[in-house]
């Protein structure tokens, strides 16, 4: 249970990074409805998964030598804690829908074209592939996942957290429309921040407790 609670957190604390993806489910949702904007969600899941199945069998490989645990350590803990900056700032700015990234491919699509931008929005997304290379591969390590149940639990905790975020989030921004849009923004801003700074000490205690003590 705890490794599905974990996985559950970690994913959270990325889907609450307002990056293009929940960008592209926000103006989805208050422009074409909800539907539309799960799908892009739907689609944001799996290619979240395939950087999550990446860095679990890159850390699996990695993990042997002592620097690389103390680069994921010490570099984990930098940058969650710029993240958490990052989101407390962003509470005092406005919301944007000027995305270069996101303009133009939310016209005329069918489910499956929907669910294909969120794939590739996921995959292509800057922040998500920092956060990957960095945030993930650092709690992943100090989950110690040695076997396959641990790996499922762990999986289907952050498969499920993505799932949810993305039908409360398709639901608010069908309901919501333009005048909640930077309350909306404030309320990502202060979760997210709230999420890195736990995940940052976490990954500082147990680093700590592992390479130090």
């Amino acid at each position: 249970m705890q490794l599905f609670v974990s996985g559950f957190l970690l994913s959270l604390s990325l889907c609450l990074d307002l990056g293009i993806v929940n960008i592209a489910i926000i103006k989805t949702g208050i422009e074409k409805g909800f539907l539309p904007s799960f799908n892009i969600g739907l689609g944001s899941i799996f290619g979240d998964l395939v950087y999550a199945i990446l860095s679990l069998i890159g850390i699996t490989l990695i993990l042997k030598f002592i620097i690389v645990r103390w680069i994921l350590w010490i570099a984990g803990t930098i940058i969650l804690l710029y993240f958490s900056l990052n989101m407390i700032l962003q509470i005092f700015r406005p919301l944007a829908y000027t995305n270069g990234n996101v303009s133009g491919i939310l016209k005329n699509k069918t489910s499956l074209k929907f669910f294909l931008n969120g794939f590739g929005l996921a995959l292509s997304s800057p922040t998500a592939i920092l956060w990957f290379a960095s945030v993930g591969g650092s709690v992943i390590a100090a989950q110690k996942l040695e076997r396959n149940t641990d790996i499922f639990l762990f999986l289907g905790g952050f498969t499920m957290a993505s799932f949810v975020w993305s039908i409360v989030l398709s639901y608010i921004s069908f309901k919501g429309g333009q005048l909640m849009k930077n309350r909306i923004k404030r309320i990502f801003s202060v979760l997210s921040a709230c999420i890195f700074m736990v995940l940052a000490v976490y990954v500082f205690l147990d680093g700590y407790k592992t390479l130090i003590k």
